[in-house]
This record gives structure tokens, sequence and C-alpha cells, in this order.
């Protein structure tokens, strides 16, 4: 027996034409976009229960932005804003929040705002320039010196990501797609022009298989004697801080914002929890899935709390909450949106930390993948043989 709905049932069909393993941001994704051209041909495996919090993709939110270090980056951002478009349209949820997004840092600064404007420009994307006594003037909230500043775009925003997650799944199901819950995968075989996997101890076969596994990802490609990648996994953690003042921290009037420095800092409006939700980007220690705990790393705490106390005082009230998630990393923060080599009927898609705003995207990639082998999106950046992957000792820069 395995859950579905959350509720222990036996599934009775064995063949679909198209298999998604891992039922978090990316795979929901890609089994609503599968659904939408293949109905109940569609199932999903997932290993845990769905909407577990062992990966990288519940929490009440998640950055939406357009604003990247590259043109190809906010070229793909706009196309993820059509894709949740769709989905809005059909659920009838409002899922992207405007609430207009804003970068800083210091003017020396170890990610330069000129990779930002750049890509921005060239794309032709607006934004405003701003510099410390504006953004103060905006945003009272932030106390800035002046060699502090920042570009601000309108049309950024907040994802609720556990919401999206099952919205993705809910119209999946119902166009008729099979998602299970605690159906661990442990043998995956291509068998003629089809895949088999046995997952719960049941085997399913299915033409084609997309593998949306996060951490998990090369112990899948393991299984299909694929060469792995060299990932490295990282427990990084999210804090909400309550305040006496956390109405002035309401969506409606403070911003997304990201800290373009190293140490690189975000931050959210108060959504989901009367906290703000702060966070250092990939500060957290190396582990794997077995030895990563869900307990809060002090020392990442410290550093969150050191910098809201100086730059954004009235945000830095009781702890409400401090949550957990895993990131796997490339070396070069790229994503992997690739069909294998000598696999054609064998997708992975792989967020690198910072994927959920593409999410819905990455599901219609990988449909399409499935369907075609092509998609109409330019993924060539993130091709799974690009020759950093096939490094055994890579050099790894993540602050982009």
């Amino acid at each position: 027996m395995i859950e579905s709905w959350g509720i222990a049932v036996a599934v009775q069909q064995r063949e679909f034409e198209h298999i998604v393993i891992g039922l978090g941001a990316l795979g929901s994704a890609a089994c609503y976009w599968l659904s939408r051209r293949a109905g109940a041909d569609v199932l999903g495996l997932e290993q845990f229960a769905l909407g577990h919090e062992r990966g990288a993709s519940e929490d009440h939110s998640r950055i939406l932005r357009l604003s990247y270090h590259t043109k190809a980056y906010v070229e793909l951002a706009r196309e993820a804003y059509d894709a949740w478009r769709v989905v809005e349209q059909e659920s009838g949820e409002a899922l992207m929040l405007r609430t207009g997004g804003l970068d800083l840092g210091p003017r020396e600064s170890a990610i330069p705002m000129d990779d930002y404007t750049g890509s921005l420009d060239a794309a032709g994307v607006p934004y405003e320039h701003l510099d410390a006594d504006e953004i103060m003037r905006r945003w009272p909230q932030f106390t800035l010196t002046d060699d502090i500043h920042g570009i601000f775009q309108e049309d950024s925003g907040l994802l609720p990501a556990s919401r999206c997650n099952e919205t993705h799944r809910s119209l999946a199901r119902e166009r008729g797609a099979t998602l299970l819950g605690e159906a661990r995968v442990s043998a995956i075989t291509p068998v003629g022009d089809g895949i088999e996997v046995v997952a719960g101890g049941t085997t399913y076969r299915g033409r084609t298989l997309a593998i949306a596994a996060d951490a998990w990802t090369n112990e899948l490609l393991a299984l299909l004697g694929q060469r792995t990648l060299p990932l490295q996994t990282t427990q990084e953690q999210v804090t909400y801080f309550g305040s006496s003042r956390v109405g002035d921290f309401a969506p409606e009037r403070f911003p997304v914002w990201i800290w373009l420095d190293d140490p690189c800092f975000y931050g959210l409006p108060a959504y989901g929890l009367a906290a703000t939700k702060v966070a250092q980007d990939v500060g957290g220690r190396e582990v794997t899935t077995d030895s990563r705990t869900f307990d809060p790393d002090e020392a990442t705490l410290g550093r969150v709390t050191r910098f809201i106390q100086r730059y954004l005082p009235t945000a830095a009230g009781p702890l409400v909450a401090t949550k957990t998630c895993l990131y796997t990393l490339t070396p070069d923060r790229a994503f992997v949106i690739d069909t294998l080599p000598g696999q054609a009927n064998i997708s992975v898609a792989l967020g690198a930390g910072h994927a959920f705003k593409f999410a819905s995207l990455f599901g219609r990639i990988l449909s399409e993948l499935a369907a075609t082998g092509t998609s109409r999106s330019d993924i060539k950046a993130f091709r799974f043989d690009r020759p950093i992957l096939g490094l055994a000792d890579p050099p790894r820069n993540y602050m982009v």
C-alpha cells in the first residue's frame, strides 16, 4: 500500500506514458504539465509523504524576480512568469504576489551590481537605480550608509511555495495523473523503448522518465549506471523574526530584497506568519541526505541576526521560527535540465538552490523534453554534459 492524497491506497495501473520521480516543486510541476499532454498516463513518485519538508520546496514563500546576473536568466525568468500565469488561470488561484524587488549592497561588492543592471538592460527590463537616501526614503525600515546602493524592479514579488506545489499536484490529479507518496524508488531499468521503475515494491513501466529528486539525484543516476554529478548538498535555513512593527513589513509596504555581497542575505515581507523572513544564501554546512538535521545552526543564525540588527533594526524582534532545507549545488550554481547522454527518454532537472521561481516553467520544459526531446526554451547552458560537470574536483562559485 502507498500514499495518495494522504490515504493508503492500492494502485491498479502499472503502465504509464510518463513517470516522474520526486514530487517537490519541480516534479509536481512536471506532473501538471505532462498531464496537460497525457492526462491519466502520468505517474508521479515521491519517497516521502507528499508535501514533506525534508527537501528544498516547502515553506510559506519564495522570491519571484526578473533581476538576474545574466540576460539568459532574465529571459528565462520572463518565461517563468508566463508559466505561472497559465497555472493561475487554470486553478483560479492568485499565486504571484507582486511586492517589487530591491537588490542592494555595497558599491564595491563580491556580487557586482553591474551584472544585474547589464542583464536587465540587455533584456529590456525596466528598473530604477537608487542611492541609500532614496532607499531609506521609500522604505524607512532600512538603515543604510552612503556606500550602499540598489536597484528596484517593480515586477518582483513572492510565490506561496507550499500552495504552489499543491496547486500543481491538484491540477495534475484533476487531469487523471496518479501521484504517490511513500514510494521510494529502488530500481530503474531501461527495457526496450521504455523504462521500468520499482517503487514501494511495485514495478511500473513508462515510455519516458523525468528525475526531479534534488539532493537524491545522484542516487537515482547510480541506479541507471550513469555517471554522478559533482554536487554539494548544504543544510540551509530561513528564520522568521517577530517585530513590534510587523505591519511595516506587510507585502504592500515592503519589497522582497537581496543583499548582493559575500555573505549574501535575502528577505521577504511578512507572509504566512506575522514575522519577516530572512536568510543567508549558501550559509550552511555540507551534509548528506542522511546526516542532515532539522536543528538550526547557531553560527548562521548569528550572522543573520547581526545583519538585520544593523540594516533592518525594527525587524530584529523575537525569533518566531527557523526552518531548515537542503540546497543541492552545481559547481557553477547553474541549473541542470536536460536529457541524459545516450538515454533520450530520461531527463533530469536540478535547481541548484534557486529554482523555485522557475518551477512551473521547468515542469513545462520537462514535458516538452518527454514529448519531443527538445524545448522551445533556451536551456543550452544547463546541459548535463557541460564541461564543469565532468570534473572530479571542479572550481566552485556560488555567489551569483
